[in-house]
């Protein structure tokens, strides 16, 4: 469901074009997409439905993204800047944003797609993981459908596997394997995780919490 009620201010529109520019983020890895315009009637239809609906200054109309492609943006939150002439908005991209096929319309020519910080695409990773569990018959070869298709057991067994050859390789000093054997163990904690329908946002809030409480440890062990 989106969220639209943040705002601080309302948007204000260019007294001369009647558009406001709208830079869309990815809100699972803070990826910015793209770059669109709004009007009015833009906006309030971007707000009536959940879905982004920009005015295209080439077509001459409204444009909601996706309407050819399916590749929709669906709305979580907006954020109207300090001076309320421009909004953020971030979504949950349905495909790839660019009609290049690419993720972002600011990827270089020579990349496939545009860089997302660690933190981000592992959320791009476990969005994929999640297609995989609720629509299998879109990659039916896949070694994640055949993970949820084994059950939690199996998933489990397979995160207890990875953790020991990790904890294997880094006792041993296998600087050169070792970051592949902790790929191995994050991919697979993130498929056990969807397959106990918990959110890495959840386990990051929990981190995030313990790092806010101040150490008293110390002042318990004097």
């Amino acid at each position: 469901m989106s969220s639209l009620s943040n705002q601080s201010a309302e948007l204000q529109f260019d007294l001369a074009t009647g558009l406001a520019p709208a830079i869309i983020q990815d809100a699972d890895t803070g990826q910015v997409l793209m770059l669109g315009y709004l009007n009015q009637e833009a906006w309030a239809k971007t707000q009536r439905e959940g879905r982004v609906t920009f005015f295209s200054r080439s077509k001459n109309r409204l444009w909601t993204k996706g309407e050819s492609s399916g590749n929709f943006l669906q709305v979580v939150s907006s954020h109207v800047d300090c001076d309320a002439d421009t909004v953020l908005i971030r979504v949950l991209p349905a495909g790839p944003t660019c009609h290049r096929g690419t993720v972002s319309c600011f990827v270089q020519p020579e990349e496939k797609t545009a860089p997302a910080a660690a933190v981000g695409f592992l959320a791009s990773l476990e969005r994929l993981i999640k297609e995989r569990k609720e629509f299998p018959e879109q990659a039916p070869t896949s070694y994640t459908v055949s993970l949820f298709k084994k059950g939690m057991p199996k998933i489990a067994q397979k995160v207890g596997e990875e953790a020991v050859e990790t904890v294997i390789d880094a006792v041993a000093g296998h600087r050169d394997s070792l970051p592949g054997e902790v790929a191995d163990l994050l991919y697979h904690l993130l498929v056990l995780l969807s397959a106990a329908e918990l959110p890495l946002s959840e386990v990051i809030a929990v981190l995030q919490e313990r790092h806010r409480l101040p150490n008293t440890r110390h002042l318990n062990e004097q």
